[in-house]
């Protein structure tokens, strides 16, 4: 008898990924690919559209044909910032450009002589800069630049939802992709700002849909309902809110530590300080507030130093364990001693000084450091707001010394670690989902571990 399951695309900058997941959203298949990418006309690196939309294809066809599953479902979660632009046709016109992609200082400063001033205008769209970061400036730019090609665009479409409408035939926009720094959004009046409808933009995004918005299509001669997809950031927020009923941050870890408050009275205002301090949106339109920190960037740095002063192998970081007796030694007449090769803070010295005869007092020293710098964006991201528990998932959970750390800084709020490696996958499967989800759904699924705080005697 074949298995029910709900076909998921998580499509990554370096990987792509494909899952099925049973009624009770557990993993029972996985596949993996990875493409080179190609250059756009200016030789900027970019995703292969073409090689990415046939393995789509090909891979989920081959599936629909497996006799042990049965999809019920399908839907896809995708990096943000990332606009694939389609002809009357539906064929795409333009390569899909790379955030990473500089874009003109004179386009920048052309928008904002149009439609500025610069730091309200930040501020009321939840972004920090202007780059090809904020997707909703490549419109500009596409329009001032290639007046021609932006002239046959029908629609605009994020990535997300350029890999549903593969499958439908149907154009839409959903809040999370909107949401993700791009330019787009008036988090203030809760609609396209400005500025979109100045430069008629409107008119190539598609009709805004709930994230939750399911299509029942008839695909290859099976229904299956489609989903509109969703950003994975906002997607990979989704498991937590949906079963938790108190409110709560989660700390992201990676290369960057990206910390969300889902639950914030204070979205970014004009007042707000900080250009680490972004907003998101949760799949019903609210804001979501949102901190990041360029923290494994910075330790992968750091480490690869204390690994060549003190003579060990690339390894050696992993083995360190938190000792209490190092940390109060080293606590007790702390001063910084590390300058930041990534990040700026106003705490760091003018350089790094090691002045410890062992590896494991350097790193406890390191840690120590970079937790303050976590716990300053923990609390700019909480705020005022009356948050109680602090979830964290990501790379930095096997980090033993960090997770001590900062359970001792948080030892008023519950501190617990998520292992969520299909996060933004699982959420993209939630979201089209009617299940309900219980407390014990992220023990169940996501192997939850409550971390208590040291004491110091």
């Amino acid at each position: 008898m074949k298995q029910n399951v709900t076909a998921v695309f998580d499509i990554g900058k370096t990987n792509k990924k494909f899952f099925l997941f049973n009624d009770d959203f557990k993993e029972v298949y996985k596949e993996y690919a990875r493409f080179d990418e190609i250059e756009d006309e200016d030789g900027h690196p970019t995703e292969n559209l073409e090689a990415l939309q046939n393995w789509l294809k090909s891979l989920f066809n081959r599936i629909l044909e497996a006799e042990e599953f049965n999809i019920k479902a399908i839907n896809f979660s995708t990096y943000g910032a990332s606009f694939v632009h389609i002809d009357e046709n539906g064929n795409p016109l333009t390569p899909l450009y790379n955030y990473t992609k500089p874009l003109d200082q004179d386009i920048i400063d052309s928008f904002f002589e149009t439609h500025g001033p610069k730091d309200a205008f930040l501020k009321t769209t939840g972004c920090t800069d202007l780059s090809m970061l904020n997707s909703g400036l490549q419109l500009y730019w596409l329009k001032k630049k290639q007046p021609e090609v932006f002239k046959k665009i029908k629609y605009a479409l994020h990535l997300p939802q350029y890999l549903s409408y593969i499958f439908t035939g149907i154009p839409l926009s959903e809040y999370t992709s909107i949401g993700c720094h791009t330019g787009l959004w008036n988090y203030q009046e809760k609609d396209y700002h400005e500025w979109v409808y100045k430069e008629e933009l409107h008119k190539i995004l598609p009709p805004i849909v709930s994230t939750e918005t399911s299509l029942n299509m008839n695909y290859n001669g099976k229904r299956i309902k489609i989903g509109v997809g969703i950003h994975d950031s906002s997607s990979a927020l989704l498991p937590y809110v949906r079963s938790i009923n108190k409110k709560f941050v989660l700390v992201s870890t990676g290369t960057w530590s990206i910390v969300f408050n889902p639950f914030t009275e204070h979205p970014i205002t004009k007042e707000s300080d900080g250009t680490d301090v972004i907003n998101y949106m949760r799949i019903n339109g609210k804001p979501v507030k949102a901190t990041r920190l360029f923290l494994g960037n910075e330790y992968k740095l750091q480490v690869e130093k204390l690994d060549a002063f003190f003579e060990v192998d690339d390894n050696f970081h992993r083995a360190v364990k938190f000792d209490y007796d190092t940390y109060i030694e080293l606590n007790k007449d702390f001063k910084h001693r590390f300058r930041w090769g990534s990040i700026i803070d106003e705490t760091m010295p003018d350089k790094t000084e090691i002045v410890y005869d062992t590896y494991e007092k350097a790193y406890h020293q390191l840690m120590m450091e970079l937790v303050l710098l976590q716990v300053k964006s923990i609390n700019k991201a909480i705020g005022t707001d009356d948050v109680t528990r602090i979830y964290v998932d990501g790379g930095f959970t096997d980090n033993e010394v960090y997770i001590k750390l900062l359970a001792h800084h948080f030892k008023g709020k519950k501190l617990r670690t998520t292992n969520a490696s299909m996060g933004s996958a699982l959420g993209s499967a939630i979201s089209i989902s009617d299940s309900k989800l219980n407390s014990k759904f992220l023990k169940k699924n996501y192997a939850l571990k409550k971390h208590t705080p040291f004491i110091i005697g």
